[in-house]
């Protein structure tokens, strides 16, 4: 009976995360016809997709929102298909495919990637069900099949069938490189697969200079549709605080709980406090980092609302306000002193892809955290020309290396006052 009722609550948690799909997939519908959702489509597949491709621009709101609802329908029920259960990571990895749906991931680039994450675990013979958070985050590296097939002036089927083997190639190696990665930054940068990600684009970027096939990042960014993004996320968000209350037993002591987690890999909130709290933390993150871009100015572009969603699945797995509000302040401290605009969508993506160093804040304060936050914006900037915009998850790649470098000075910093504490004692 107990197997039983574990299946049935498992169900219902699959319904709520396909309510969300459904929803961004139907609100496309009202923002554009049929018909310009198709012909916008047709462009989001054909297209290179390297950083930073938004798919609202390049295509329509309605394509856009019709691309993520799809893909994330299409994680959801890969997930369920292979028997896996809800956690944090699984609702990390579905919303990191929604976000990135608006700017750089679709179904053909992707496909390929999951073939070879299934290949690897069949090479071990383990459960794909086992490799199924690799195949959703590894999908980062869509932008390669895509440049290959659509963006080296290679005959169409050469150029699939290239761009197919190499997707594939990718996701076979994705699983083993991730574990072995996460001990460079010992779980201090939530974007492990990111940082993964952009060592394999940046040797293949260096393969492809090596041959005189130069691959260049792009900006294209949308503008114009706060009203009608707004309207949308604010209805998720508000939807996932109300779930969270209802199923919370009590919310204040439950959430207080929460926030002394400092959010370090593998910090699985699902697990730990339950879908209840850890959907009320998902929604109050959506609407701080919403309404934080909208007070200072910035507008909703693709690439931003999938910097939005993906703070907001990262929620259950290692962020809340607490860690993640300090290194926003010391990211946009530092945009504001350097040479960008501070409101491009660059410097946005930066703000809310930084909250990836969220365990940092969590385990050595919040001066730490801001610091990591400003650091994160100098290093982020002079990092993706490495891989050429092959590597969707640039902030990931970047805070890497930033936790990497921090971390061990943290912790000589706090022995060395420890020493001195002991000593002043004797």
């Amino acid at each position: 009976m107990k197997k039983i009722s574990k299946l049935d609550s498992n169900t219902k948690e699959y319904l709520i995360l396909y309510a969300f799909g459904l929803l961004l997939l139907l609100s496309s519908f009202f923002v554009n016809s049929p018909k310009e959702i198709f012909d916008g489509m047709n462009t989001i597949f054909f297209s290179p997709s390297n950083l930073t491709t938004d798919y609202i621009e390049i295509g329509n709101l309605g394509a856009a929102l019709f691309n993520s609802g799809m893909m994330t329908l299409l994680s959801i029920f890969l997930a369920r298909r292979v028997g896996a259960m809800i956690n944090g990571p699984l609702i990390a990895g579905i919303f990191i495919v929604s976000g990135f749906s608006f700017f750089g991931k679709n179904i053909l680039n992707s496909i390929p990637i999951t073939i070879g994450v299934y290949l690897y675990a069949r090479s071990i013979k383990l459960p794909f069900k086992n490799y199924i958070l690799p195949a959703l985050f590894g999908s980062c590296l869509g932008p390669l099949v895509s440049e290959i097939a659509f963006g080296m002036n290679l005959d169409l089927f050469k150029g699939i069938l290239i761009g197919y083997l190499a997707g594939i190639f990718v996701g076979y190696i994705i699983p083993p490189l991730s574990q072995s990665f996460l001990r460079f930054h010992r779980g201090f940068s939530l974007y492990n697969v990111g940082f993964t990600a952009g060592i394999i684009g940046m040797f293949i970027t260096a393969t492809f200079k090596m041959f005189n096939v130069n691959i260049e990042t792009v900006s294209y960014i949308s503008s114009g549709h706060d009203l009608e993004l707004s309207i949308i996320l604010y209805i998720i968000f508000v939807a996932m605080v109300f779930i969270g209350i209802v199923k919370s037993g009590n919310i204040i002591k439950e959430y207080k709980e929460l926030l002394k987690n400092t959010g370090q890999l593998v910090a699985d909130f699902f697990d730990l406090y339950g879908y209840g709290i850890t959907l009320f933390n998902m929604g109050v993150m959506g609407i701080i980092f919403t309404t934080y871009i909208l007070l200072i100015g910035g507008e909703l572009s693709g690439p931003v609302v999938g910097g939005i969603l993906t703070v907001v699945g990262f929620s259950s797995f290692g962020k809340h306000p607490k860690n993640t509000i300090p290194i926003l302040i010391g990211a946009r401290l530092a945009v504001l002193l350097n040479i960008y605009d501070e409101n491009s969508a660059s410097s946005l993506m930066i703000m809310l892809f930084g909250t990836n160093l969220a365990p940092i804040c969590g385990k050595y304060g919040f001066i730490a955290g801001a610091v990591a936050g400003f650091v994160h914006v100098a290093v982020v900037s002079n990092l993706a020309y490495l891989h050429g915009g092959l590597n969707l998850y640039n902030n990931g790649f970047a805070g890497g290396f930033v936790a990497a470098t921090l971390v061990p000075l943290y912790d000589s910093i706090i022995l060395a006052y420890k020493r001195r504490k002991y000593d002043t004692r004797r």
